[in-house]
């Protein structure tokens, strides 16, 4: 059998990969620093056959290329419903992991929004709120490509979490592309974090706010994500961002 990104490994098989990460690390990572890395979350040959997807239009809904907005320079296209099978398991699974610290978040926080259990259950609160587009997306960087720093909210209901997996080998398919992260803390200076990637590793993130716990309690911070500068080659990365748009 071919091997493409629509049938390659099938639930019992992602749902297991992603129970072994350690949770009790990625979760004290995320509290720490806004971030945790996922490592080994898709095998090469999943990435190579993903990043493959991306000249045939027919898997997308629509296409951003980045410099006309002013976002940086590079593109990226939104896949649609019904999403490649990898990437339809990975959602709920992933999300099943993240609502917990989601709802943990709020509620430090003092925000009143709380999560359901099941990615599905959140999903229908989007589309019954008029968000129905599908948000993950795949984006490709050539030499001199980069993404500017950004949050990736799309409408009234928003997961406070998202996931970012590098489908490309850095040293081997491109240099430089580092995943950066910004977290701005009351009164003080932006403090930035370089996610160190390899091929199949995923990173855990704050899309826009987090709590941080001060000497007088808990206290908001607001972060941003981008990607640097392209030195040299091409980057793929898939993007699983689990609330949809309007």
């Amino acid at each position: 059998m071919r091997v493409t990104a629509r049938n390659i490994d099938r639930p019992p098989t992602v749902a297991s990969r992603v129970a072994t990460i350690d949770w009790a690390k990625a979760t004290a990572d995320l509290d720490a620093q806004g971030c945790a890395v996922l490592k080994g979350l898709l095998s090469p040959e999943e990435c190579a056959a993903l990043a493959a997807l991306y000249p045939d239009d027919k898997n997308f809904r629509s296409k951003i290329v980045m410099e006309r907005h002013g976002f940086g320079r590079g593109e990226y296209k939104y896949f649609a419903y019904p999403l490649p099978d990898l990437i339809g398991q990975l959602r709920p699974a992933l999300y099943t992991r993240l609502c917990g610290i989601a709802n943990r978040w709020n509620e430090t926080m003092g925000i009143d929004i709380r999560y359901p259990d099941r990615h599905e259950a959140f999903l229908k609160r989007c589309h019954d709120a008029g968000q129905t587009r599908p948000t993950p997306l795949l984006l490709q960087y050539g030499e001199g490509d980069y993404n500017c720093l950004h949050q990736d909210l799309y409408g009234e209901h928003v997961f406070p979490l998202q996931v970012a997996i590098l489908l490309s080998e850095p040293g081997r398919d491109f240099e430089g592309g580092e995943f950066v992260l910004t977290e701005q803390r009351p009164r003080m200076q932006s403090r930035p974090e370089v996610v160190p990637l390899r091929q199949g590793d995923a990173v855990a993130f704050a899309v826009h706010v987090r709590p941080m716990q001060g000497t007088r309690g808990p206290y908001r911070v607001n972060l941003r994500h981008g990607v640097s500068r392209i030195r040299s080659g091409h980057r793929h990365t898939v993007g699983v961002i689990f609330h949809d748009a309007n």
